[in-house]
Protein backbone atom coordinates (compact mmCIF):
# COMPACT_ATOMS: atom_id res chain seq x y z
CA UNK A 1 0.00 0.00 0.00
CA UNK A 2 1.10 3.17 -0.92
CA UNK A 3 1.76 6.13 2.46
CA UNK A 4 -0.20 8.45 0.11
CA UNK A 5 -3.21 6.46 0.90
CA UNK A 6 -2.84 6.53 4.67
CA UNK A 7 -4.23 8.99 7.30
CA UNK A 8 -4.30 8.96 10.44
CA UNK A 9 -7.12 7.18 12.11
CA UNK A 10 -7.24 5.10 9.38
CA UNK A 11 -7.79 0.97 9.89
CA UNK A 12 -5.77 -0.80 8.53
CA UNK A 13 -4.60 -4.97 8.30
CA UNK A 14 -0.82 -5.97 8.97
CA UNK A 15 -0.24 -9.87 7.74
CA UNK A 16 1.64 -10.51 10.93
CA UNK A 17 -0.06 -8.04 13.46
CA UNK A 18 -3.44 -7.78 12.23
CA UNK A 19 -5.95 -5.15 12.79
CA UNK A 20 -4.66 -1.23 13.56
CA UNK A 21 -5.30 2.27 13.27
CA UNK A 22 -3.05 4.93 11.89
CA UNK A 23 -1.66 7.49 14.63
CA UNK A 24 0.92 9.51 12.61
CA UNK A 25 2.67 9.35 8.72
CA UNK A 26 5.53 10.30 7.78
CA UNK A 27 7.69 10.32 4.63
CA UNK A 28 8.14 6.53 4.20
CA UNK A 29 6.81 5.10 7.69
CA UNK A 30 3.50 5.52 9.64
CA UNK A 31 2.88 4.51 13.30
CA UNK A 32 0.50 2.10 13.85
CA UNK A 33 -1.35 0.92 17.28
CA UNK A 34 -2.56 -2.43 16.63
CA UNK A 35 -5.38 -4.46 18.79
CA UNK A 36 -2.73 -5.82 21.07
CA UNK A 37 -1.79 -2.44 22.31
CA UNK A 38 1.40 -2.37 20.63
CA UNK A 39 2.24 0.37 18.68
CA UNK A 40 5.05 0.19 16.06
CA UNK A 41 6.40 1.49 12.65
CA UNK A 42 5.52 0.40 9.61
CA UNK A 43 6.42 0.75 6.45
CA UNK A 44 3.36 0.65 4.43
CA UNK A 45 5.05 0.13 0.90
CA UNK A 46 6.69 -3.12 1.88
CA UNK A 47 4.95 -4.62 4.77
CA UNK A 48 1.74 -5.44 2.66
CA UNK A 49 -0.70 -3.38 5.09
CA UNK A 50 -4.17 -3.05 3.20
CA UNK A 51 -7.08 -1.32 4.20
CA UNK A 52 -9.30 -3.07 7.44
CA UNK A 53 -12.27 -1.22 6.07
CA UNK A 54 -14.55 -0.29 2.93
CA UNK A 55 -12.78 2.52 1.01
CA UNK A 56 -14.09 4.87 -1.06
CA UNK A 57 -12.74 6.82 -3.43
CA UNK A 58 -15.25 9.13 -5.55
CA UNK A 59 -14.17 11.07 -9.33
CA UNK A 60 -15.78 13.33 -11.15
CA UNK A 61 -16.50 17.04 -11.05
CA UNK A 62 -14.67 18.55 -7.49
CA UNK A 63 -17.82 18.86 -5.21
CA UNK A 64 -17.17 20.01 -1.34
CA UNK A 65 -17.21 16.48 0.68
CA UNK A 66 -19.91 18.35 2.56
CA UNK A 67 -22.10 18.95 -0.17
CA UNK A 68 -21.87 14.89 -1.22
CA UNK A 69 -22.74 14.64 2.95
CA UNK A 70 -25.45 16.65 2.49
CA UNK A 71 -26.43 14.67 -0.95
CA UNK A 72 -26.40 10.99 0.59
CA UNK A 73 -27.93 12.07 3.70
CA UNK A 74 -30.99 13.56 1.67
CA UNK A 75 -31.17 10.50 -0.43
CA UNK A 76 -30.81 8.25 2.49
CA UNK A 77 -33.80 10.23 4.36
CA UNK A 78 -36.05 10.34 0.78
CA UNK A 79 -35.42 6.16 0.39
CA UNK A 80 -36.48 5.36 3.91
CA UNK A 81 -39.38 7.87 4.01
CA UNK A 82 -38.42 9.84 6.37
CA UNK A 83 -39.12 13.58 6.65
CA UNK A 84 -37.60 16.50 8.75
CA UNK A 85 -39.34 17.39 11.60
CA UNK A 86 -39.53 20.93 10.24
CA UNK A 87 -40.92 20.09 6.35
CA UNK A 88 -43.59 17.98 8.64
CA UNK A 89 -46.27 21.34 9.30
CA UNK A 90 -45.85 22.82 5.92
CA UNK A 91 -48.16 19.81 4.75
CA UNK A 92 -50.95 20.95 6.25
CA UNK A 93 -54.05 21.91 4.29
CA UNK A 94 -53.70 25.74 4.49
CA UNK A 95 -57.93 25.62 5.85
CA UNK A 96 -56.18 23.88 8.48
CA UNK A 97 -53.51 26.12 9.55
CA UNK A 98 -53.35 27.58 13.19
CA UNK A 99 -56.62 25.51 13.87
CA UNK A 100 -57.78 23.89 16.93
CA UNK A 101 -58.49 19.87 17.70
CA UNK A 102 -61.28 19.93 20.06
CA UNK A 103 -62.32 16.95 22.22
CA UNK A 104 -65.20 17.37 24.02
CA UNK A 105 -66.28 14.72 26.30
CA UNK A 106 -69.90 13.80 27.11
CA UNK A 107 -70.13 14.14 30.26
CA UNK A 108 -70.50 18.35 30.38
CA UNK A 109 -68.74 18.24 33.91
CA UNK A 110 -65.60 17.23 32.24
CA UNK A 111 -63.60 19.42 30.88
CA UNK A 112 -62.88 19.28 27.04
CA UNK A 113 -59.29 19.01 25.30
CA UNK A 114 -57.57 21.51 22.65
CA UNK A 115 -54.78 20.13 21.02
CA UNK A 116 -53.22 22.94 17.74
CA UNK A 117 -53.86 21.07 14.61
CA UNK A 118 -50.03 21.17 13.48
CA UNK A 119 -49.55 19.30 16.75
CA UNK A 120 -52.31 16.67 15.98
CA UNK A 121 -50.94 17.07 12.26
CA UNK A 122 -47.22 16.38 13.35
CA UNK A 123 -48.36 12.87 15.33
CA UNK A 124 -50.20 11.79 12.37
CA UNK A 125 -47.39 12.05 9.95
CA UNK A 126 -44.82 10.52 12.47
CA UNK A 127 -46.89 7.98 12.55
CA UNK A 128 -46.99 7.37 8.64
CA UNK A 129 -43.05 7.63 8.53
CA UNK A 130 -43.29 4.76 11.43
CA UNK A 131 -45.41 2.41 8.98
CA UNK A 132 -43.38 3.00 6.77
CA UNK A 133 -40.07 2.49 8.09
CA UNK A 134 -41.72 -0.88 9.53
CA UNK A 135 -42.70 -2.04 5.98
CA UNK A 136 -39.12 -1.93 5.08
CA UNK A 137 -38.08 -3.70 8.20
CA UNK A 138 -40.45 -5.85 7.53
CA UNK A 139 -39.81 -6.64 4.11
CA UNK A 140 -35.95 -6.74 4.32
CA UNK A 141 -36.09 -8.65 7.63
CA UNK A 142 -34.05 -12.07 7.03
CA UNK A 143 -35.60 -14.69 9.01
CA UNK A 144 -39.41 -13.81 7.69
CA UNK A 145 -40.40 -16.02 5.29
CA UNK A 146 -42.89 -14.87 2.35
CA UNK A 147 -46.19 -15.68 3.98
CA UNK A 148 -45.38 -13.79 7.44
CA UNK A 149 -44.29 -11.02 5.69
CA UNK A 150 -47.60 -10.82 3.77
CA UNK A 151 -49.48 -11.53 6.88
CA UNK A 152 -47.67 -8.59 8.44
CA UNK A 153 -47.97 -5.99 5.56
CA UNK A 154 -51.90 -6.69 5.50
CA UNK A 155 -52.03 -5.34 9.05
CA UNK A 156 -49.77 -2.41 8.17
CA UNK A 157 -51.91 -2.58 5.23
CA UNK A 158 -55.32 -2.16 7.66
CA UNK A 159 -53.92 0.45 9.84
CA UNK A 160 -53.04 2.74 6.63
CA UNK A 161 -57.16 2.34 6.04
CA UNK A 162 -57.63 3.12 9.26
CA UNK A 163 -55.36 6.42 8.94
CA UNK A 164 -57.25 7.58 5.44
CA UNK A 165 -59.65 9.68 7.83
CA UNK A 166 -57.00 11.42 8.41
CA UNK A 167 -56.69 12.51 4.76
CA UNK A 168 -58.55 16.08 4.86
CA UNK A 169 -55.57 17.30 6.58
CA UNK A 170 -52.78 16.88 3.99
CA UNK A 171 -52.06 19.50 1.63
CA UNK A 172 -50.68 17.32 -1.23
CA UNK A 173 -52.57 14.29 -2.44
CA UNK A 174 -49.54 12.07 -2.72
CA UNK A 175 -49.02 12.15 1.12
CA UNK A 176 -52.32 11.01 2.11
CA UNK A 177 -52.48 7.59 4.10
CA UNK A 178 -53.61 4.86 1.26
CA UNK A 179 -54.80 1.23 1.60
CA UNK A 180 -51.53 -1.10 0.59
CA UNK A 181 -53.61 -4.11 -0.21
Amino acid sequence: MKIEALHVGMKVQHPQYGVGTVKTVSEHTAEIRFDDGQQRTVAPETAEIRPAEPIAEISGPAVSLAQVIRDTVLEVIDELGLERSDATITELAGRWAKGTLVLRPVDASLQSKEVPLETFFHKIVMMRNNFRVLEQKINGHPQLNDADKVEMQQYISRCYGSMTTFNILFKNDADQFRSRS
